[in-house]
């Protein structure tokens, strides 16, 4: 059946049909606890492609899940044996904008960051704004009735809506709009065929039932839980755009959808007030909501210890006021006098609860920064950090994400529900929308050993939380993690009008069975099982497990944003999401369950997965759980081919160093052999390279020959502090001058320059391409050739991230990273004095120094040399080491460096300083645009010095 209908599929739509493994497994699970894998997935081209689809799978009798991003965390976006639809991937456009009207048309695969950008140039904006906003889609907003930090100004996802355009699982179309007066309601009803047969059945459930909707239905600003049967009511007029919207996929499909718009205030600023504890928080609430505030998000001390046990402390945490849990209110206005002056208000009714703080922020950059570390809270608080106790950190895992009760209620739910975890001996990190009584809240349930905790603990939660007037669900939804649990919060029957609410809709139960009525069990369909296998590699932060390390994604999808940072830069280009780190971690798990992907390491589904894995290391430092899918992929490929031949580019890239080294046995003989017409093409098709790639060229001598001349016209001085420069492999044989260039700067600031005893490599080849076991017999071999104590600079970033991040995986407990520094980490920690240089500068930061050595330092320097620096956030240039010379990759590499890079260095003004310390930049820089000419910093301050030594 499966090939007749993948071949059907084939024959009806234009979009991609995929019903491989690798497919399934990564369209398999969202951003919940499931995993339910499809029967396969297509990617609508248009609206047609949708009505095709649907169609085919009716024939066939195949239910449809709908999807977006895949962000849903109740396993609203995943079904067993389904065929899923990927909105994203082609139905992505704002087609309209109606500035007069404040309205906007969308397809309902755009991304909500898509819609603001094109709202904006007209003061406008859609109001609600999940976290998730650069990835989320209004297809999968309106699906879960989304809301966001803003919702208690602008409200939900349904009370910005026009109208929606919608395909039932029959394949009936209608559009529905908000409310309507009686004759409009019974015109609709009076119309003829399937139409005029849903109007009137929707009607009669209503008018059957009014004393129980009336009673039965919760009214609270965040009620996601059940169908929104109340939006029937006749005093509600019949809306039937409230009733569809948080019916999670079940009842029709989402062909288009006109969006209201609000205004955008001009101007922002934030109050920050600092509380006790919590609970303090929640009870301070009721007082501040009459002031108006744009938003009032609580965030409690544990969420930034998860953030400082996840990576460096940012610095905006200094903003803070004094306490344990703060409340972000935020103000607008028309000017910038008017949101302060509203800010002043709200931090003066702050100060009448005598032990509370204020923080009151203008500054535009600090707003976003702590609104950033609010933002990052669904992935953050993935790993907990270590308890006062002593107890460790941890995974935790939705569940209980988002319930809600009336602001009265929070404080009092909120120290019950710490309680409960305390009886069930959990813990977890409280934060959300206090503002509006929804708490979104991630625990450490110990899904393989004791997965019946999960069940005990819900079950008493949603007891709880029904004692204080709530909802299960503020704003995710129900799904599988929370359907079953509605019994215990609407009376039988009610659950009873909901299984006929989703039959007059979907008689055939076609669209995204098993969630809101019939729901498949809370704790079925785990994705948490998997096999522990032998690894080569240290995993200190998962207790040595790679089940462990790849089920930290959790699918908050933050690498499917496409519009800034490094990762993911392979999703960025192909836009397939086997080739996001999510989708890849996907495959991994699955791989390691071995049920659907079975292979196991051989696997050819992870393998070709990983093929356009950059090893950019954006994801480990990007990713909020950090997710390290370079480490993952040298596993992968050090057992994939184990005892077996391996691509001629691992062979010619991973063993570059001895090549270069051979080579320059005879530079002048090997750069002919380069350049020639035929021996170069050979020496490409033999080294799997790709034939529209350059060459370079060896230089005429090495960098420790030039060192021994230097040092022979220039003596150390050995009063001077000495300073182990690291020669690596590319600075040693390929491309010396940014050492030259070093070696000369640091001893004009008054260092010693010294160099290893022998030759020394990082392994950076050896690593990425799997050859675990040799990289670690050339590190060990390195290590020997070091002097103990000196500090160690490195000039390129890939090599110096190697040292400082990956020989601690491979050797046990080396002392070396501790003191290895950039060379802008080693002149500012010694506060050097610099020359001015002046002028404007971009730079264009290596990925393995953004991932792991971090910017500051550059930073600094730059700006006392004077130069007007923009750092680019272009993320990875495409080149990646030997990435963009392998055969196979070359478009890849060169739509990498096309989305950003490249368009910003030919804006760039006449004069500009182009600084990329990489080798792999400023490679593909010469390499795409021949009029580049990329500086390492060494080399900008060496001119910096020079410049102010003629002018003395």
């Amino acid at each position: 059946m499966v090939s007749d209908l993948a071949r059907a599929l084939a024959a009806a739509v234009r979009g991609e049909v995929r019903f491989d493994a690798a497919e399934r497994a990564v369209y398999g699970q969202d951003a919940s606890n499931y995993r339910q894998v499809p029967r396969g997935v297509v990617k609508p081209a248009d609206a047609d492609d949708v009505r095709a689809a649907l169609a085919v799978c009716r024939e066939f009798g195949v239910p449809v899940v709908a999807r977006g991003s895949g962000t849903s965390i109740g396993g609203q976006a995943i079904g067993p044996g389904a065929v899923v639809l990927d909105f994203r991937r082609h139905l992505g456009k704002v087609l309209a904008v109606d500035p007069e009207a404040r309205t906007a048309r969308v397809e309902p695969g755009t991304v909500l960051d898509e819609l603001q950008r094109a709202a904006r140039p007209f003061g406008l904006r859609f109001g609600p704004d999940p976290s998730t906003h650069s990835r989320c889609t209004l297809g999968g907003m309106i699906g879960n009735d989304a809301c966001g930090s803003h919702s208690l100004a602008w409200g939900r996802t349904s009370d910005n809506l026009h109208s929606l355009d919608l395909l039932l699982a029959d394949g009936t179309e209608l559009t529905v709009t908000g409310p309507l007066p009686p004759a409009a309601r019974a015109a609709l009803a009076a119309a003829p065929g399937r139409l005029g047969r849903l109007h009137r059945e929707l009607q009669a459930l209503a008018a059957d039932n009014l004393a129980l909707l009336r009673r039965a239905m919760p009214v609270l600003p965040r009620r996601g839980s059940g169908y929104p049967l109340d939006a029937l009511l006749p005093e509600r007029g019949f809306d039937l755009v409230r009733a569809v919207t948080g019916t999670e996929g079940t009842c029709a499909l989402l062909l288009g959808a006109t969006v209201r718009l609000v205004p955008e205030p001009p101007y922002r600023a934030l109050v920050v007030a600092g509380y006790r504890d919590e609970t303090a928080a929640a009870d301070a609430v009721p007082a501040l909501l009459p002031l108006e505030p744009l938003t009032c998000e609580g965030m409690a001390a544990d969420l930034v210890a998860a953030l400082l046990a996840a990576g460096p402390r940012p610095p905006v945490l200094d903003r803070l006021p004094d306490g344990a849990c703060w409340l972000f209110l935020e103000t607008g206005g028309a000017t910038a006098a008017e949101a302060t002056d509203r800010a002043r208000q709200l931090a003066d009714a702050v100060r009448r609860e005598r032990t509370a703080t204020v923080a009151l922020v203008t500054d535009p950059a600090e707003q976003r920064a702590l609104w950033s570390i609010r933002e990052a809270g669904a992935g953050i608080v993935t790993r907990l950090p270590p308890g006062p106790d002593g107890r460790p950190g941890g995974a935790a895992w939705p569940g209980w994400e988002d319930s809600a009760v009336p602001v009265e209620q929070l404080g009092s739910y909120l120290r019950q529900l710490r309680a409960l975890l305390k009886r069930h001996g959990l813990r977890g990190v409280p934060y959300g929308h206090f503002g509006e009584g929804c708490v979104h809240l991630r625990l450490d349930f110990p899904v393989r050993e004791r997965p019946q905790v999960m069940r005990e603990f819900l079950t008493e939660a949603a007891d709880l939380v029904v004692a204080h007037g709530g909802s299960l669900s503020g704003e995710h939804g129900d799904g599988q993690a929370r359907a079953e649990l509605l019994p215990r919060m609407f009376p039988p029957q009610v659950i009873d009008l909901f299984a006929r609410f989703k039959q007059i809709w979907d008689p055939d139960g076609l669209l995204n069975p098993g969630l809101l009525v019939d729901p498949r069990p809370l704790d079925a369909d785990l994705r948490f099982p998997g096999r522990e296998l032998p690894l080569t590699l240290a995993y200190p932060q998962d207790a040595g497990s790679l089940l462990n390390a790849v089920h930290r994604c959790v699918g908050v999808g933050k690498c499917v944003d496409t519009n800034s940072g490094v990762m993911c830069p392979s999703y960025m280009v192909t836009g397939e999401e086997r080739h996001s780190t999510r989708g890849r971690a996907r495959l991994l798990g699955e791989m390691l369950r071995g049920e659907l992907v079975t292979d196991g390491w051989r696997s050819p589904e992870v393998r070709e997965a990983l093929d356009l894995c950059l090893g950019c290391k954006g994801c480990a430092s990007d990713c909020p759980v950090q997710v390290d899918m370079a480490t993952y992929r040298s596993e992968f490929l050090y057992h994939h081919y184990r005892f077996r031949p391996r691509p001629a580019a691992h062979y010619s890239f991973g063993l570059l160093p001895l090549w270069l080294r051979l080579a320059h046995l005879a530079p002048r003989a090997a750069n002919a052999a380069l350049r020639g017409r035929f021996s170069g093409a050979l020496l490409k098709r033999l080294g799997g390279i790709d034939p529209r790639r350059s060459l370079p060229a060896l230089p005429e001598r090495r960098f420790s020959s030039w060192f021994r001349s230097y040092r022979a016209a220039h003596p150390a001085d050995p009063a001077a502090p000495a300073v182990l420069l690291w020669p690596d492999s590319m600075s040693e044989l390929l491309a010396p001058a940014p050492a030259m260039a070093a070696v000369q700067v640091l001893e004009r600031l008054g260092f010693r320059v010294q160099l290893p005893a022998g030759p020394v490599c990082c392994g950076l080849t050896l690593i990425a391409s799997g050859q675990l076991r040799a990289a670690r017999r050339v590190i060990r071999h390195s290590q020997r050739q070091l002097p103990p104590g000196l500090p160690v600079v490195g000039l390129e970033p890939s090599c110096t991230a190697t040292l400082r991040g990956d020989w601690p995986k491979l050797l046990d407990g080396p002392e070396l990273p501790s003191r290895v520094r950039t060379l802008a980490e080693f002149l500012d920690e010694n506060e050097v004095a610099l020359p001015r240089l002046g002028g404007t500068a971009m730079t264009q930061v290596h990925c393995h120094q953004h991932a792991v050595l971090g910017t500051d330092a550059d930073q600094r320097l730059t700006a006392m040399l004077g130069l007007t620096n923009r750092q680019l956030d272009a993320g990875c240039c495409g080149l990646a080491g030997a990435f963009g010379f392998e055969r196979g990759h070359y478009e890849v590499s060169v739509a990498a460096a096309e989305r950003a890079l490249l368009p910003a260095v030919r804006a760039a003004e006449p004069g500009t300083l182009l600084l990329a310390d990489g080798l792999s930049c400023r490679t593909q820089l010469t390499q795409l645009e021949p009029s580049a000419r990329p500086l390492h910093l060494a080399e900008v301050l060496l001119r910096a010095l020079e410049q102010t030594r003629q002018n003395e």
